[in-house]
């Protein structure tokens, strides 16, 4: 399926798609490109905060978004590779059968699949700035990685059953 195709389906069967990922060896240059590709869409979905931060403040727009740039696209990964390990860990605890590159592949495709409402909180953030719709579309994107994540970790849970 294509990428786009495989986000819609992430919002109907997350478990199909996550099974789908997870069919195989996962490679870390794939998760590694679906982390990427995630960091690079937030930092996209920023710029509108960005240019109203910048208007209001009266700033270079190109100053704020190279710190954008820098945070989302040389910090972040290595921070959800740090965040995949401690949730390989917990899942280890919990579950006790997840291999690392499975959670990962898991965590960087839930962070990527929720980019449709990163997109929407940016746009939110640059329109109508801070405030409760800002917070709303965030704890909605929030909750939706939390469902994707355990979605992905039941599907793992289900793969690690069918090799038993």
């Amino acid at each position: 399926m294509s990428i786009v195709q495989d986000i819609i389906t992430t919002y109907r069967k997350p478990q199909q798609v996550f099974a789908t990922l997870l069919d195989g060896v996962v490679s870390e240059s794939r998760s590694l490109a679906i982390l990427m590709g995630g960091c690079v869409g937030t930092f996209v979905s920023s710029w509108p905060a960005l240019a109203r931060q910048a208007h209001l403040e009266t700033k270079d727009v190109t100053d704020l978004m190279g710190g954008a740039l820098l945070a989302w696209v040389f910090i972040m990964p290595l921070v959800f590779y740090v965040l995949a390990m401690m949730l390989w860990g917990i899942q280890r605890v919990l579950m006790g059968h997840a291999r690392m590159d499975q959670v990962r592949i898991v965590l960087f495709w839930s962070f990527f699949a929720s980019l449709p409402f990163m997109f929407l909180h940016g746009l939110v953030r640059g329109f109508i700035g801070t405030g409760a719709a800002q917070n709303i579309v965030g704890f909605i994107w929030f909750a939706i990685i939390v469902w994707f994540v355990t979605s992905g970790f039941k599907a793992i849970s289900k793969l690690g059953k069918s090799h038993d």
